[in-house]
């Protein structure tokens, strides 16, 4: 029973980081259009910013968070302005080869900057350690990680579903021009809902270091990882999103812990079949 809870503890937890690193490409893919194989890359540069700012600078856990997602956001700004902005709406393998080539443009900028080796995220003193569930202790970090992606999957699904910024941002897709003469900036919009991707994969990228930890190549490392959880689940959708991470995470740790020599076959196998069941994914949508 021990090995059983360990297991659901990291699969939840694993899940839930899997959510929060995915969730910004499942919007920019799904609601935005745009195949961005470069949202590993921003969540690298939230890992690299609070690393150096808790490592180097000393400063706290929150204050190095803080400062990856908005340091992140403000180098994703001209990316989005002078780049992304090109593609928009362009075919997919453009969007292909250029977020492609923007995810090594990080990659080389960001080891150069920083240094190509493991970057740690110091943890405080209150994420350190276990909590006493009475009948189980569970690492509190492991908590801490499951909190967080519960906490953004209620927030993005209220802000898309529930809100006139959600609105605006499923008009701009549905129909852009319609939504500019109707007089939404589609050009903010489409800014704003980046910028929420971008930041949202930063601080997925610090939550998680310590379940995908922060190296010089962990964009491409987990480029495809990403990109799968958010076909399984179908872009564009949350719900999809958390029970495709929640399935998969499940699946890749219990495979590991029991079958460690298999590797991600576990993994991958589960992503085929389901694929084969759902072509458009879990909660896919129709258009």
């Amino acid at each position: 029973m021990q090995t059983v809870f360990s297991i659901a503890v990291d699969a939840l937890a694993y899940g839930m980081v899997l959510f929060v690193i995915s969730i910004g490409l499942s919007v920019t893919m799904g609601l935005m259009r745009v195949v961005n194989l470069a949202h590993g890359a921003f969540a690298m540069i939230g890992g690299y910013i609070a690393s150096y700012a808790a490592r180097d600078l000393g400063l706290g856990y929150g204050v190095a968070v803080i400062a990856a997602v908005v340091g992140t956001v403000i180098i994703a700004a001209p990316i989005e302005r002078f780049l992304y902005r090109r593609i928009y709406g362009a075919p997919e393998l453009t969007q292909v080869l250029m977020t492609i080539g923007i995810t090594f443009c990080i990659i080389g900028i960001a080891n150069y900057v920083f240094g190509p080796t493991l970057k740690t995220i110091p943890l405080p003193g209150g994420l350190q350690g276990s909590a006493d569930l009475g009948f189980r202790t569970i690492p509190v970090h492991r908590l801490f990680a499951i909190l967080c992606g519960l906490a953004v999957a209620g927030g993005l699904w209220y802000a898309i579903e529930r809100t006139s910024f959600g609105v605006k941002l499923r008009a701009s897709v549905d129909n852009a021009a319609m939504a500019a003469a109707l007089g939404v900036r589609t050009e903010i919009i489409y800014a704003l809902s980046f910028a929420v991707a971008v930041g949202l994969a930063a601080f997925g990228g610090v939550v998680g270091a310590e379940l995908l930890p922060v190296e010089p190549y962990y964009a491409l490392r987990y480029m495809v990882t990403f990109l799968v959880v958010v076909s399984v689940g179908g872009a564009g959708s949350i719900p999809g999103a958390l029970i495709a991470c929640l399935v998969l995470g499940g699946i890749d740790t219990t495979g590991r812990y029991l079958m460690p020599e298999f590797g991600e076959f576990f993994f991958y196998l589960a992503v085929i079949a389901i694929i084969c069941i759902f072509p458009r994914g879990l909660a896919g949508r129709t258009k």
